[in-house]
């Protein structure tokens, strides 16, 4: 058994860790819910950039979704087991810390690599979806929604329309049109169809905004993974003090 005076310097120490470990619950929880409106934000802000590209998208919004509702139920697991001082628990909840750091690792290193493939990717993606335009491709709705969305026409230009089998029949997709009517005989001509259709591609538009968008979803999580470091370090230490103190009192 360890001399009162020293069991009484350690108490101290354990109260300390655990206002620290039970403040930094609290702000674990509420990264959480930011993880996951982020991960909700960008599924809904990029579906239908990631809809043409579908084959070669990447998993980072849902990854941030599953592990934002998983910091959100095991950040007040953490200030239940820092008020209740259990060395097991505290272990547990450093275990899950390490996990959830390696996930939003992988989640913000999939957004960066994601970024910098994202142009080769999405010309493919473009050239593929003009060229096989048609009401009935799984394509369409993506297309139609990011070229009226963004102002946009085509993949560099809305003459890039011009050859494919949709615009033999059809003309131009109205999606393109910046006026509120367009009439089939000017969609038909690349001419006429110049002062009521976008001109600008939509290659450039779509690649800049996803670059914008993917940068905010790996920033955020490598920021926030790293904030995990203190939280194990927390757990560790006061689980190790609890630990000691308990063999001091026997």
């Amino acid at each position: 058994m360890s001399p009162p005076s020293r069991r009484l310097q350690t108490k101290p120490v354990i109260t300390c860790l655990k206002t620290f470990l039970i403040s930094y619950s609290l702000i674990f929880w509420a990264t959480g819910v930011i993880l996951l409106a982020v991960g909700v934000w960008g599924k809904v802000s990029l579906e239908n950039y990631l809809a043409l590209a579908a084959d070669q998208s990447t998993n980072a919004p849902y990854v941030l979704i599953g592990t934002g509702a998983c910091i959100i139920v095991f950040g007040l697991f953490g200030c239940f087991a820092t008020c209740r001082g259990s060395p097991w628990m505290l272990k547990l909840y450093a275990m899950f810390l390490t996990l959830v750091f390696l996930a939003e690792l992988v989640a913000g290193i999939s957004g960066f690599i994601f970024r910098h493939e994202l142009k080769h990717i999405l010309d493919k993606a473009f050239t593929t979806a003009v060229k096989q335009y048609n009401t009935t491709d799984s394509h369409h709705n993506a297309l139609d929604t990011i070229q009226s969305t963004l102002g946009c026409c085509g993949i560099n230009t809305y003459t890039d329309w011009n050859g494919t089998a949709y615009f033999k029949e059809n003309g131009i997709p109205t999606s393109c049109c910046k006026v509120k009517y367009c009439s089939p005989e000017s969609l038909k001509d690349l001419k006429q169809a110049a002062t009521e259709v976008y001109e600008q591609g939509c290659f450039s538009v779509v690649s800049t905004k996803m670059e914008a968008n993917l940068g905010i979803i790996a920033g955020v999580s490598f920021g926030i993974a790293f904030f995990q470091l203190i939280g194990m370090f927390l757990a560790c230490c006061l689980s190790r003090y609890i630990t000691n103190n308990q063999y001091e009192m026997v």
